[in-house]
């Protein structure tokens, strides 16, 4: 079984630039339509939608294979410009560790949507 989660996105064009620009996802299918959706994206074996449907503000975990790899995810995405000034959010200003085991680091797309990138130590 495969979950894929559908992301509500209010701007398909910016949703995707922001996706595949910044967090290496790419196009499923390469002659589908931004007709509201849902538009396919994949990283490797993730895979998301986005959509003119569904809710603002979900948060979807990612889950990495080591703590190495969640700190360098976190710099190749600053390095792209990747806004990481919450004051009230040390998991968004970089990675930590967090005191149920993982270390991990919070994204938010351009629609508030949270992305949580993390990996068990």
């Amino acid at each position: 079984m495969k979950v894929i989660p559908i992301i509500k996105s209010s701007d398909l064009p910016r949703s995707i630039a922001f996706y595949t620009q910044v967090l290496d996802f790419t196009p499923t299918y390469e002659q589908e339509l931004l007709d509201g959706g849902p538009f396919h994206l994949s990283n490797g074996d993730a895979v998301i939608q986005l959509s003119h449907e569904g809710h603002f503000g979900t948060p979807i975990n990612f889950f990495l294979r080591s703590p190495v790899e969640v700190n360098a995810l976190f710099e190749k995405y600053v390095a792209r410009g990747l806004q990481h000034d919450y004051p009230n959010s040390p998991v968004h200003q970089g990675p930590l560790d967090q005191t149920w085991g993982s270390r991990e680091f919070y994204v938010n797309d351009p629609d508030g949507n949270t992305l949580r990138f993390c990996a068990w130590y």
